[in-house]
């Protein structure tokens, strides 16, 4: 089996490159290390593309910007991939705002040309694209939350599982972020209603891991950590210090990859996420955190939130275990945490 992987020395595309790998599969994966030129040093994933070539057997890494289309069809219509997984992305909200353009070609324009590539030589292989729950905009800040000790939390029972997805992506403040992730989302679906193309948007909340190149603008739980073990002063940005997300190891990303890939359809969209259990305000990791290292947190209080930040989101995953009812979450929160405080920087 061969799979082709976009954003392959990322958090998710490598792990998904190792996971694949173990499993017999060849895996091509696409990447030119433009996180590096979106975020700088911190943001560098050469360390992970060594790791990669050192650890696995049948990966071969395509060094292509993902918004050459010819390049990128040439590179399909070569290996003909029985699964392509799009995790290349320009992921901050924050830094989308002062380079738009690079944000929706990357974002948007990029996975049209995938989309295009899939539809001509691969039709039938599973497409699995890794969406955002930025797509949703600031609709979730719009329910009734209720302030408690260490976080804000919903009011209503109703929510207690979290955002589903049937949440409104319209009216509603998303980012330019927000914006290009929701455009390719759309495409994504489209060509899976349109073209019968098995597609599936997973529209993550924040998927993490040791593995992570994470920096301020991008990376929550592993910044955190990282700024924690090297000293480096923190900024919390509003809410009180109180905002929450889930949190996914990117294991279990890549088993739900797998799991769809095995048994997809045409159009999908999930929620993915690490929901109720693997949730965390921000003031709860820094304790938690501050624990695990036994060292305190250079952190300063900054009173503006990010324009359209989440204040409390958990991700409703009850319809993606409903059609894949052998996935759950393997890595709990106390595990991520625990990797992340003892993870090399290096």
């Amino acid at each position: 089996m061969i799979a082709l992987v976009t954003g392959s020395s990322g958090l998710v595309g490598s792990e998904l490159v190792t996971y694949l790998d173990e499993r017999g599969w060849t895996v091509h994966g696409i990447d030119n290390n433009m996180r590096r030129d979106l975020f700088g040093e911190g943001g560098d994933t050469t360390a992970s593309l060594r790791r990669l070539r050192d650890t696995t057997q049948r990966f071969t890494h395509h060094e292509l910007d993902i918004r050459d289309s010819e390049g990128v069809l040439a590179i399909v219509r070569e290996h003909r991939p029985h699964l392509i997984v799009h995790a290349a992305a320009q992921p901050s909200h924050d830094l989308a705002a002062r380079r738009p353009r690079d944000d929706f070609e990357i974002n948007a324009v990029a996975t049209l040309g995938l989309l295009e590539a899939a539809r001509r030589w691969t039709p039938e292989s599973p497409f699995v694209f890794l969406s955002t729950n930025k797509v949703y905009g600031d609709s979730p800040n719009h329910v009734e939350l209720v302030e408690l000790e260490t976080r804000w939390d919903y009011a209503q029972p109703a929510l207690h599982d979290g955002i589903d997805e049937s949440f409104p992506i319209d009216r509603s403040l998303h980012s330019l972020f927000g914006v290009s992730k929701a455009a390719a989302d759309l495409l994504v679906q489209e060509y899976g209603l349109n073209f019968g193309l098995p597609t599936a948007c997973f529209r993550a909340g924040c998927l993490t891991g040791s593995r992570h190149a994470a920096v301020e603008l991008h990376g929550f739980l592993a910044y955190l950590a990282r700024a924690l073990r090297d000293g480096v002063p923190y900024r919390v940005y509003g809410h009180k210090g109180k905002q929450v997300r889930d949190n996914l190891h990117a294991h279990d990303v890549a088993a739900a990859i797998v799991a769809f890939a095995e048994e997809p359809r045409s159009g999908a969209v999930y929620n993915l996420g690490g929901g109720r259990a693997n949730s965390v305000s921000m003031l709860e990791a820094i304790a938690r955190l501050e624990e695990l290292t036994d060292r305190p947190l250079d952190w300063t209080y900054v009173d503006e939130a990010r324009q359209g930040d989440h204040v409390c989101y958990i991700s409703d995953v009850r319809s993606f275990r409903a059609d894949y009812p052998g996935w759950a979450p393997e890595v709990s929160l106390d595990d991520i945490l625990s990797e992340l405080a003892t993870a090399d920087s290096s």
